[in-house]
């Protein structure tokens, strides 16, 4: 059975998510309750799942990764076996940053990063169109990001359990 979070457990992965590396201590002041407690329902909340890791958000650009790509993925095939297969070549792959099935037109989203457009290339087909059991394939380039926000607006989850009482 899922833990209940109350409104403190909330502002905790409100500011973390926010910002990871803050000290517990500052965390405690944020959310308004001591450092002892705070570390204890931040343990918990690791322990649950509700906290699944703390990350560094790197630029890939200054990293040398320009070229972002979205694929859409077909399979010729939709059996539980080969779905799984198609996942498990997808973390296998370097290049595919996430892997999403979806419900509709296409089965996979894969989101893609690569050096330049020669390297995706070479993966699209190399790879990806020559992967068993894939049926077709549509890649859109990224221009720019407009938003990237990670995770979930604690905004709206605040709203909704408002409404709710």
């Amino acid at each position: 059975m899922p833990m209940r979070l109350d409104q403190i457990d909330r502002k905790i992965l409100a500011e973390l998510q926010a910002d990871g590396r803050m000290t517990n201590v500052e965390l405690a002041k944020r959310v308004g309750i001591s450092a002892p407690p705070c570390l204890r329902r931040v343990r918990t909340l690791e322990e649950a799942g509700y906290i699944k890791g703390y990350h560094a958000e790197v630029d890939a650009r200054e990293l040398g990764f320009e070229v972002q790509v979205f694929a859409m993925v077909g399979l010729a095939s939709q059996a539980e076996s080969d779905l799984t297969a198609f996942e498990d070549r997808c973390r296998a792959w370097p290049l595919v940053r996430e892997c999403h099935m979806l419900n509709g037109e296409v089965d996979f989203i894969l989101k893609c990063a690569a050096p330049d457009l020669s390297s995706f290339q070479r993966f699209l087909t190399g790879e990806l169109l020559t992967t068993h059991n894939v049926a077709s394939v549509k890649t859109s380039l990224v221009i720019r990001v407009a938003k990237d926000d990670p995770g979930v607006s604690f905004d709206v989850l605040e709203e909704r359990l408002a409404e709710t009482v």
